[in-house]
């Protein structure tokens, strides 16, 4: 007896969605399984991964604190130097005048 052409094309469907299933399910467990193995290397257990995302928090605002502050020391350069480029200025323009 002759399977319809339809019903062997599902059944192979079938049979390779369940295969990617599986192989995504290994794939999956492999890579959880490396990256926990990298982390212990670190001294990071599964336990850890609140205090470790705190930590990566705290680091990140760290960071952001320090970038602003380097803009704020930036901008405060170049009004100390735009201030003694004018007063250097402005003294010269008086002792020109003053003569």
């Amino acid at each position: 007896m002759k399977m319809p052409e339809n019903e062997i094309k599902a059944i192979v469907a079938e049979a390779l969605a369940e295969h990617h299933r599986l192989q995504q399910e290994n794939i999956n467990a492999i890579v959880l399984k490396a990256v926990a193995s990298v982390l212990a290397s670190f001294g990071i257990e599964d336990d850890d991964r609140r205090e470790l995302r705190a930590d990566l928090q705290h680091l990140r605002r760290w960071r952001r604190s320090v970038e602003q502050a380097q803009s704020y020391t930036l901008k405060a350069v170049i009004t100390m130097i735009a201030t003694g480029l004018m007063g250097a200025v402005w003294l010269g323009v008086k002792v020109v005048l003053g003569k």
